[in-house]
């Protein structure tokens, strides 16, 4: 019976390789920072709109940002970092602006949409390329390694916010 248990439990694992895409076999990296890249946008995107305008001003102590920021963060970095994947020079650092709940989803979306343009022709074999941000010389992979990290941990944080003003974040809703 443990077998047969063991068994159901590691097929779909052992089963998913077989399954993989004929488009991700060539290139399964930059392949799955695109799966990422949608799934994330979507749900950072989602988020925003969940948010009312009235809480972008929420923080749930005062040594973290707001919503807003957090928002205006998000556009900010996917800016820099999808500009730099994508062999362009990133823009310098924009100031801090207390920007509209319709202006902060809009440069949401406007900062997925340049991601999505970076990521749409990369390959495996461009990570190792040399490209420079902010005086630094990094990979490519390293870029995307981080871009990847860093909208883990900022829905992470968009969920929690949202959570805590009785809102369901997008990935825990019933389809």
């Amino acid at each position: 019976m443990n077998t047969l248990i063991a068994a159901l439990v590691l097929a779909p694992a052992v089963m998913a390789p077989a399954q993989m895409p004929d488009s991700m076999a060539a290139n399964p990296i930059a392949s799955s920072a695109r799966m990422f890249l949608e799934e994330q946008a979507g749900a950072i995107g989602q988020a925003a709109t969940l948010m009312p305008a009235e809480k972008y001003a929420y923080h749930p102590t005062p040594a973290q940002m707001t919503f807003g920021a957090l928002m205006q963060h998000i556009a900010q970095t996917n800016v820099r970092l999808c500009s730099a994947i994508g062999g362009g020079a990133a823009p310098p650092p924009a100031s801090p602006v207390h920007a509209t709940k319709a202006a902060l989803v809009t440069a949401v979306a406007d900062s997925f949409k340049m991601c999505n343009a970076a990521l749409a022709k990369l390959t495996d074999s461009q990570l190792s390329e040399v490209v420079e941000i902010a005086g630094n010389k990094v990979p490519r992979g390293y870029l995307v390694m981080t871009i990847v990290a860093d909208w883990a941990d900022h829905y992470s944080t968009a969920a929690s916010y949202l959570r805590l003003n009785n809102i369901v974040p997008p990935t825990a809703r019933q389809p």
